[in-house]
């Protein structure tokens, strides 16, 4: 077998067999195939696409690719979630947790931030002490002993996705539905879950900017998870707008503790309710979503939520006197107001820019060994669809450096419009795919 002809098989528009994407998986993880060969393989997959057993081959070949987390050893279904990533997006933390306390043992692998959207280990490293490499041990007892633990992934967990979502990257090829699906089911798979629940976010802050292709990529990651075996749900969400009012990660933590008593923002709430109402479906501890939603909120009524996320942050390293006292998670050194500059109405946001207003302060990386601020951010005093007046505060920033917060509160201006007449934000939830 060779490359060159695998490559001429894909221009050509044909379609490769497992044996065929078996082997040039294996052999680029090896180091045999060299990058220029497989960036050109990258760009006619790009251009041909790939069926929809190729699509599965490619993501079970790099799942794989490495070590395979077995959870058949702790009781229950246990469940995972994935976002495909937006601006304000702490879902997990307030998710997993509230899930956990409703019986579902949750086991979760998140990444780091980079860009314009935050990555959940990062939030949950501004919670002083918390530990996120935990070995593969540790993590299956704590599921089995608390019902949730969440880490970042391993250097073993799909090391081919990580190779070839490396040269991707860097050659244009990133934007294709069967390499998107491949990439993020090839980790899913590695994780071991019986269930898995995905957030497709559309929008101007997410990865899919309209709604057909988050559909195609949900039903594209329904098909590789149905075919692996896993019970598969997914949720497509709008991203028009920051989700919840806090961006940054210790603000969204502060945020997400707020939900869990109760207290969210509206939105976040309803994300929040919706995709633990059908995680709690897939892990049969509730027969319908309406059942479901009924406990949730029994749940966060009595504090069992908040309660199992100080068991989940105190397993985990994690100071819990932070939870008792959130207001801890607000300490930037300069907290001012970005007033509006005239009298209306918020009618859009460039929600992708919201998120480069973090980046700028501080609180995300421009490359993967930037350094993060966990205490810069803003909070949205409005959103779209509300009335504000000229002077008004459109947002709290967070700074720790006056030059920095001088150039988020200039370019929050730049990307948010105010008109005369209201326009209301599109439904947050806009279809539950199963």
């Amino acid at each position: 077998m060779r490359m060159y002809d695998l490559i001429l098989k894909k221009r050509d528009g044909y379609s490769l067999s497992k044996e065929e994407i078996r082997w040039m998986i294996d052999h680029y993880l090896h180091g045999n195939i060299p990058d220029y060969q497989m960036s050109a393989m990258m760009m006619a997959v790009y251009f041909r696409g790939m069926d929809t057993q190729e699509t599965f081959e490619l993501t079970m070949a790099m799942a794989e690719s490495g070590d395979r987390l077995d959870l058949s050893g702790i009781p229950g279904i246990k469940a995972d979630k994935h976002s495909t990533g937006g601006v304000g997006d702490k879902t997990s933390l307030a998710l997993g947790p509230l899930a956990a306390s409703c019986g579902v043992p949750v086991a979760k692998m998140s990444g780091r931030g980079l860009g314009h959207t935050g990555g959940t280990i990062d939030k949950l490293e501004s919670i002083p002490g918390f530990q996120t490499a935990l070995t593969e041990e540790r993590f299956m007892e704590q599921v089995a002993s608390v019902g949730i633990a969440i880490m970042g992934q391993t250097k073993d967990l799909a090391p081919a996705d990580k190779l070839l979502y490396a040269l991707r990257d860097v050659t244009a090829t990133v934007d294709q539905i069967s390499l998107i699906a491949s990439s993020i089911m090839s980790k899913k798979l590695a994780a071991g879950a019986d269930a898995i629940l995905l957030d497709v976010k559309c929008g101007s802050g997410a990865f899919m900017k309209n709604f057909e292709d988050a559909r195609k990529l949900s039903e594209a990651m329904i098909r590789i998870g149905k075919t692996a075996g896993k019970n598969m749900a997914a949720v497509i969400s709008d991203m028009d707008q920051p989700l919840g009012r806090a961006v940054g990660n210790a603000l969204e933590v502060k945020e997400a503790i707020d939900t869990l008593k109760g207290e969210g923002p509206e939105d976040f709430t309803e994300l929040v309710l919706t995709l633990g109402s059908r995680m709690l479906c897939m892990a049969e501890r509730a027969e319908t979503p309406q059942e479901a939603q009924k406990l949730l909120k029994q749940k966060i009524t009595d504090g069992s939520a908040l309660h199992k996320f100080t068991e989940f942050v105190m397993a985990q390293g994690g100071d819990p006197s932070w939870i008792e006292h959130p207001e801890n998670f607000c300490r930037a050194d300069y907290i001012e107001e970005i007033p509006s500059v005239k009298t209306g109405f918020v009618t859009a946001f460039n929600t992708q820019e919201i998120g480069v207003c973090s980046l700028l302060l501080g609180g995300g990386r421009e490359t993967k060994e930037s350094a993060v601020d966990p205490f810069v951010g803003l909070v949205l005093r409005k959103k779209k669809g509300e009335s504000v007046r000229k002077g008004e505060g459109l947002a709290v920033i967070y700074a720790n450096d006056k030059e920095k917060l001088a150039k988020a509160k200039e370019h929050f201006w730049k990307n948010v419009t105010i008109e005369s007449e209201r326009k209301m934000p599109e439904p947050l939830i806009k279809e539950i795919l199963s």
